[in-house]
C-alpha cells in the first residue's frame, strides 16, 4: 500500500459576492487555497482521490455550483504540480474559481475528512493558472541513512549512523546535479535528442541526519524548474549506488550524455512535494497593493506541523513495516552501470527510442 500526503493552495480574483448570491452561472472569483492532505492511495480507480474530496467539499460548502464539480473545467481548476502514485505532497497549490462566501476556509474544512485541511487562500490576478505561473518546485526525499552504508555492510543495518565524511561525499555528488543537464536517462520514454529532457536544477543537498524510533534518517532537498516522471527518484538512486560502491562516480556525468545508462529508481515512499515557487509572479504582483505574494510564509508552521504529524511518521512507519528501501537496495547488484543501450537491448531490457517519448511537462514525480 502506497502513501500520499499533500498540501495545496487555491487562487482567486474578482469582486466579492454577497452571501446567497448565485445568479451568475459563471464564477467570478479565483482564489489560491493552501491545503494539507494525507492519503493512503493504492492506485485504483475505485478509491477517491484528494481532488475528489476537495471538489466535493467545495460543492457542499457552497463555494461552487454542483455542475462545476462534475466538470472541473468550468471552474478553471488547475493543480500546480502533478504527483505520481505513492508520492506525498506538503506544498501543493491549485487554482480555481470560487464564490467568496464568509468563513470560506472553515466551511470547506468542515466538509473535508480530518486528513485533508486547507491552510490558506489568497487573491490572485485574473486568468491566474497555478501550473503556468509556477517558476520552480522543491521536493524533499526522506530516507534511512543505512541507504548510504557501503555495500559490504548488511543491507538494513539499523545501527548505522551517517558519518560527516560520508555526508560530505553525498552532498558533493548531489551538487553535481546543479545547472542544466540532459536527464533522458532519469525518466522513461524520453530520448537524448528531445529538448524537453533538458532540465534546470537550482540546488540539491542532504541535511543533517536525525533519529526516529531508533533508526537514523536524513532529508534530501532538491529545487528545480520542473521535473519529469521518476526523475528525482532516479537522481537519488544513482547517488546512493555511487556512495555504496556499486557504481563509479564517472557514471554521473556519463548519464547526461547521449548513450543509455542504467539508472536505478529509488522507492517513491520518501518523496514529498514540499513547496512550489511563484517568484516572477511575486515580483510583478506581490507588492502592487491589490494582491498578496504567493509565498505562504504564514502557513509554514502549519505545514511543518502537518509533516511531523502525518507525513514523516507514515513514511517512517511504512518503511519499518514494508522495508521498501532495504528491498530496493538488495536489487542494486543486478544493475549494470557500464551497460549501453546496445548491451541492454542484448539482454532483453526495454530501451526507449532515442527519438520517441512522452511530452510530460509538469512535475510527475
Amino acid at each position: 500500500m502506497s502513501v500520499a500526503a499533500h498540501t495545496c493552495n487555491l487562487s482567486a480574483s474578482g469582486q466579492k459576492n454577497q452571501p446567497g448570491q448565485r445568479g451568475d452561472p459563471h464564477l467570478q472569483n479565483i482564489k489560491p487555497v493552501f491545503v494539507s492532505f494525507f492519503q493512503r492511495n493504492v492506485g485504483s480507480s475505485q478509491f477517491k482521490t484528494i481532488e475528489d474530496d476537495l471538489v466535493s467539499a467545495l460543492v457542499r460548502s457552497g463555494c461552487i455550483p454542483e455542475n462545476h464539480g462534475e466538470d472541473m473545467r468550468k471552474m478553471s481548476f488547475q493543480r500546480c504540480a502533478r504527483t505520481d502514485k505513492g508520492v506525498s505532497a506538503a506544498g501543493q497549490v491549485v487554482s480555481l474559481k470560487v464564490w467568496l462566501i464568509d468563513n470560506i476556509l472553515e466551511k470547506i474544512n468542515s466538509h473535508l475528512p480530518s486528513h485533508i485541511r486547507i491552510l490558506g487562500l489568497k487573491r490572485v490576478t485574473g486568468g491566474f493558472n497555478s501550473k503556468n505561473r509556477c517558476d520552480a518546485r522543491t521536493y524533499c526525499y526522506l530516507l534511512p541513512t543505512f541507504a548510504f552504508a557501503h555495500k559490504d555492510r548488511d543491507v538494513q543495518d539499523e545501527t548505522y549512523r551517517l558519518s560527516a565524511e560520508t555526508l560530505q561525499q553525498v552532498n558533493r555528488l548531489l551538487a553535481c546535479y546543479k545547472g542544466t543537464h540532459n536527464f533522458h536517462n532519469f525518466t522513461s520514454q524520453k530520448g537524448p535528442q528531445e529538448p524537453s529532457a533538458r532540465r534546470y536544477i537550482l540546488e540539491m543537498y542532504c541535511e543533517e541526519p536525525f533519529v526516529r524510533e531508533g533508526l537514523e534518517f536524513a532529508v534530501i532537498r532538491v529545487k528545480g524548474q520542473s521535473f519529469m516522471m521518476h526523475q528525482i527518484r532516479k537522481m537519488v538512486g544513482l547517488v546512493v549506488a555511487i556512495v555504496k560502491g556499486y557504481a563509479p562516480e564517472s557514471v554521473l556525468e556519463r548519464s547526461w550524455g547521449t548513450e543509455k545508462v542504467d539508472v536505478p529508481k529509488a522507492p517513491g515512499l520518501g518523496l514529498v512535494l514540499e513547496r512550489v515557487h511563484f517568484e516572477k509572479y511575486n515580483q510583478r504582483f506581490g507588492n502592487d497593493g491589490l494582491h498578496e505574494p504567493l509565498d505562504w510564509v504564514q502557513e509554514e508552521g502549519k505545514v511543518a506541523a502537518f509533516k511531523e504529524e502525518h507525513i514523516y511518521p507514515t513514511i517512517i512507519g511504512t518503511e519499518r513495516d514494508e522495508r521498501s528501501m532495504a528491498q530496493w537496495l538488495s536489487t542494486l547488484p543486478v544493475h549494470n552501470f557500464s551497460a549501453t543501450a546496445l548491451t541492454a537491448a542484448g539482454t532483453g531490457a526495454k530501451v526507449p527510442s532515442p527519438l520517441g517519448g512522452s511530452e510530460g511537462d509538469g512535475d510527475t514525480d
